[in-house]
């Protein structure tokens, strides 16, 4: 029996008392990519990326780990909720403009003390201001550098439209304009580069793609190393108390970790390892979270239709953002209809050895976003289901 064979013996033993569809984490899995991202991060500590877990089971859970430390959140209101469920260190990756949020924030002590938030522009202090109704808890904040490569003069650019902030001098004016204000703290700076943490260069059958992917990203390790060490002197001129410097992804813990303007690492889809990780030479997971849909119709020969799967992930879309069929291994979509909304045709030769009521297993293509369409995520360790926890969803917190 093969090893993915094996794990589908399992899981289906272990979920037997359950009806699909359903999710699962398999803890042993779990656990040994936590040791993996702790190992490549070389002894910096990890902050958990919370929308890549989105269950506060799990965040706990890998907290409670050596090398673990934090979370990044990726609204204010979650923010405000984990730091409320006892979560002490919380940093926000994304500006917001939620203005509740804000007055709740600088209102409560507790709150102002365990959350830092995220800018890139002087107007977002201007916002949070004007939210404040009386709060007058200093806010902690954290500037983001835009991470992206520039060739030509600019005209070509590679890597996420983030923040505004590219040079030393940029973000260092912004590093004193908050200074300059009262009830603002600077405490950390961000920098998350997703041209290199987020995508894979090794993907199967595209080897020149995969030969440009690394030449680009190798370009890139190289500029931002120069650049972040750089825009860190000119912050800490300003802020010499800095925190803490973010930066990292799953894709690129061990490259960042190296570089000693940083002090921490964020990572997150490394622990679930969905699909869309699968390409990396840099480091191979073990696939942790997977869902699994029933079958209900038997069409043919070498074709079976599961119940759902219509899951697709955020992104450019495109067929790498799909579910894959990962158990039993050979099944494929067919190609006219595609992962539905209600049901879902798989063909291929093991097809023909499933009965109705038979499960397959599927991986998402990103990490967290599979929590938003399950309530509960069934912990499998060997063959048993030895807890199930909420989501966020399951806990009805829908942030986004």
């Amino acid at each position: 029996m093969t090893e993915r064979a094996a794990d589908r013996a399992r899981y289906d033993r272990a979920t037997a008392h359950l009806d699909a569809p359903l999710a699962i984490v398999d803890l042993d899995a779990f656990d040994a990519n936590a040791d993996d991202l702790v190992r490549r991060a070389g002894g910096k500590p990890i902050r958990v990326a919370s929308k890549s877990v989105r269950c506060r089971a799990l965040l706990e859970r890998v907290l409670a780990r050596d090398g673990f430390a934090g979370i990044m959140s990726f609204t204010l209101a979650e923010s405000l909720w984990l730091a409320r469920s006892g979560f002490d260190d919380v940093l926000l990756a994304y500006p917001s403009a939620d203005r509740a949020g804000y007055a709740e924030l600088t209102g409560d002590p507790k709150l102002a003390a365990a959350v830092t938030v995220m800018i890139d522009d002087p107007a977002q202090l201007e916002l949070i201001d004007a939210a404040r109704h009386g709060g007058g808890e200093v806010v902690r904040v954290c500037l983001e550098l835009d991470t992206s490569l520039k060739l030509l003069g600019g005209r070509i650019r590679v890597g996420a439209r983030r923040s505004p902030l590219h040079s030393p001098a940029q973000v260092a004016e912004l590093a004193r304009a908050v200074a300059r204000r009262p009830g603002f703290r600077l405490v950390g700076i961000m920098a998350y580069e997703g041209h290199i943490a987020g995508v894979g260069d090794a993907v199967a059958g595209r080897p020149l793609r995969s030969r440009a992917v690394r030449l680009m990203q190798s370009a890139a390790r190289r500029e931002l190393a120069e650049r972040r060490a750089a825009v860190v002197r000119a912050v800490r001129a300003v802020a010499p108390d800095l925190e803490f410097v973010n930066g990292g992804g799953t894709g690129s813990v061990q490259h960042t970790a190296a570089e000693d303007s940083v002090t921490e690492i964020a990572a997150g889809s490394g622990l679930y390892v969905p699909r869309l990780f699968d390409n990396y030479t840099s480091f191979t997971g073990r696939p942790a979270a997977l869902f699994a849909l029933p079958v209900v119709r038997r069409p043919g020969v070498g074709v079976v239709t599961v119940l759902g799967g219509g899951y697709p992930a955020s992104g450019a879309a495109g067929a790498d953002r799909l579910p894959v069929p990962y158990l039993p291994q050979g099944l494929r979509y067919d190609p006219q209809e595609q992962a539905g909304e209600v049901q879902t045709p798989l063909l291929g030769m093991p097809a023909d050895d499933l009965l109705i009521g038979d499960r397959v297993w599927f991986r998402h293509a990103k990490a967290g976003e599979l929590c938003e369409r399950f309530d509960a995520l069934h912990l499998v360790q060997g063959d048993a289901v030895t807890a199930t926890v909420p989501t966020y969803r399951g806990e009805g917190r829908t942030f986004l």
